[in-house]
């Protein structure tokens, strides 16, 4: 992606499974007009939507207009939204409407079964790309899991099952594989979509799924491209003063809004983080650094590997990213409007890597490594895997070069991606050219 102006990814996500709570706990055209006009009295966000009253913004003429049923749909998210402000006194944070529009059961957009992967949904993920990206992660895998007799993988958020199948694929040649491969999943949807696609893979490891992370882990647990779909608070400092940014229902549809910040910690947070001496906002998230933190107090021998698009923190949060990186994604494409056909579009922020980081040794882990994606898959070496495809002029080489040159090109996901591998009673390193550890 063309990594200096653009904050997301137009097509790059992950499924996170339908209901939050085994993962973290987290307290025709619309006639619309953009209220653009702010005073020093109010709170009202600059730019923030006043909608009609079925409560969605007007979406920009480039992008491609919900057929009815899904316009349907998203008045039900809507109507859902506006209980919960009602019940909440009139406001609820960012954090809260992202919790609802992405996993309301029956509602949210990871819950509803819309399509959200390939040409007709929302994004892709990585491994959609190529099973070359599987074989690569595998090869960490491998060196990780070979200090257990008894090892086992738990991936979340495992989509369609794409990065397993060919983690396992790769794995099925191998002399080693791991003794289970677990899914943590409570989608029904998605793990039927799963079992589908995995029961192309033929191999000795058994695949189990789970409701809730066990108590224990011995061998790798991998968040690929999970993170960045945990609902982050997003904070603004005005002033000097401080405030959450969420929602509110105005002249018959949703807004952004600001309220005071109420929540000691999350300020804590952000004024440790945040540049010193300006008006800023971003986003702070305690949920996705709890969620680390959670697996790896589990992890009894073995690792945790990170992929996502991020920064460490020094770049996250400077001075000249003053309104964060929440965005939305829609048919392909990214938007910077939350209240954009709520229930139908994506909404995600980038990780704090400084933060994932901290999370893990505050608990006794061990960064191992730090990389851009594109270091982290050519230590794996993908392209050995590439040249292993065929000919040059194959049209199987050809199509598997075209999603490696996205996978590691700077302009594409190979910088704005990074890997990240914690480890806890096993002395290992991430398998990347070079090591970045110490910009965390």
């Amino acid at each position: 992606m063309a990594a200096p102006t653009r904050l997301a990814p137009p097509v790059i996500k992950t499924i996170l499974p339908s209901k939050c709570a085994p993962f973290f706990e987290l307290p025709g055209r619309l006639d619309c007009q953009r209220n653009d006009s702010v005073n020093q009295s109010s709170t009202v966000v600059e730019g923030a939507r006043l909608c009609n009253p079925r409560g969605m913004t007007r979406p920009d003429p480039s992008l491609p207009l919900p057929d009815a049923d899904a316009q349907a749909h998203s008045a039900r998210v809507v109507a859902h939204v506006r209980e919960e402000i009602v019940r909440s006194n009139g406001f609820i944070p960012l954090v809260r409407y992202i919790e609802l529009v992405l996993y309301a059961p029956s509602l949210g957009y990871y819950v509803a079964g819309a399509r959200k992967f390939g040409p007709a949904g929302d994004f892709v993920t990585a491994p959609d790309l190529t099973n070359l990206y599987g074989a690569a992660v595998a090869r960490q895998l491998a060196q990780i899991l070979s200090f257990e007799a008894e090892s086992e993988i738990i991936e979340l958020g495992a989509g369609r099952g794409t990065l397993a199948t060919s983690i396992l694929g790769a794995w099925a040649k191998q002399s080693a594989p791991p003794s289970r491969y677990r899914i943590l999943e409570v989608s029904p949807e998605l793990r039927e979509t799963q079992r589908t696609t995995l029961a192309a893979v033929h191999g000795t490891t058994e695949v189990e799924w789970l409701d809730r992370l066990p108590a224990t882990i011995r061998g790798v647990v991998v968040l690929n491209e999970v993170l960045d779909a945990v609902p982050p608070h997003v904070v603004s400092r005005r002033g000097g003063a401080w405030y959450e940014r969420g929602v509110t229902w105005r002249d018959g549809g949703l807004a952004v809004d600001e309220r005071p910040l109420a929540d000691a910690r999350v300020q804590a947070l952000a004024e440790a983080r945040f540049p010193p001496d300006v008006d800023y906002a971003s986003e702070i998230n305690p949920a996705a650094e709890a969620l680390v933190a959670t697996i790896m107090q589990r992890i009894v021998s073995g690792g945790l590997l990170v992929v996502d698009y991020g920064f460490p923190r020094h770049e996250y949060y400077h001075p000249d990213r003053h309104e964060g990186t929440l965005v939305g994604h829609y048919r392909h494409r990214v938007h910077a409007d939350p209240l954009l056909w709520p229930g139908l579009s994506d909404l995600t922020a980038h990780v704090d890597f400084t933060a994932v980081a901290n999370a893990g040794k505050r608990v006794g882990g061990r960064v191992a490594g730090f990389a851009t994606q594109a270091s982290f898959l050519i230590g794996c070496g993908i392209l050995d895997l590439l040249a292993a495809t065929g000919a040059p002029d194959s049209a199987e080489y050809l199509r598997s070069a075209a999603a490696v040159q996205r996978l590691l090109s700077p302009s594409e996901m190979g910088e704005l991606f990074k890997s990240l591998l914690l480890m806890r009673g096993v002395d290992c390193r991430l398998l990347a050219l070079t090591d970045m550890s110490q910009r965390l």
